[in-house]
């Protein structure tokens, strides 16, 4: 067996300081950091300190044509998808992490309309229940059409 390599790719990048980069075409990315699965993510990092963060199921990005301009902007991120990620437990402990011990403003969660969806959010107020710190959360719920459905503070 080969020695084991970390992937490049999973290197803590921090671009919150960076204004108008990452253009594609008209459109500017909204993106502060990298990087973004919540398997990945350092709960810890600089970018979640004393944050507005949005906790977003995979596929709300693609749904959802505003995204970058109207939800990302001004926030740091995390990814997941409820039904396909293994060992989601460690997101309730991240998520935890989050509020305890970067000190977060505020927790966004932003699901779509399916059904297994619904477990990304019942997980982010378990864990605001069950740490020491109380931020508030708001959910959005986005149509397959990309259409918010709802959107309230939980």
């Amino acid at each position: 067996m080969g020695t084991f390599h970390q992937c490049p790719g999973s290197g803590m990048v921090d671009r919150s300081d960076e204004q108008d980069e990452g253009r594609s075409g008209d459109v500017s990315s909204q993106l502060r950091q990298w990087p973004v699965q919540m398997h990945l993510v350092s709960p810890v990092a600089p970018y979640y300190q004393k944050a507005d963060v949005l906790l977003a199921a995979d596929c709300v990005a693609y749904a959802l044509g505003d995204f970058h301009a109207e939800h990302l902007k001004g926030k740091a991120l995390g990814i997941a998808c409820p039904k396909l990620d293994q060992q989601q437990t460690v997101y309730l402990e991240k998520v935890k992490a989050w509020v305890d011990q970067a000190k977060i403003n505020t927790l966004t969660v932003m699901i779509m309309e399916v059904p297994c969806c619904m477990g990304l959010l019942s997980m982010a107020q378990r864990a605001v229940q069950e740490a020491d710190r109380d931020v508030p959360i708001k959910a959005f719920t986005v149509s397959l059409k990309g259409e918010i459905l709802s959107e309230q503070w939980v």
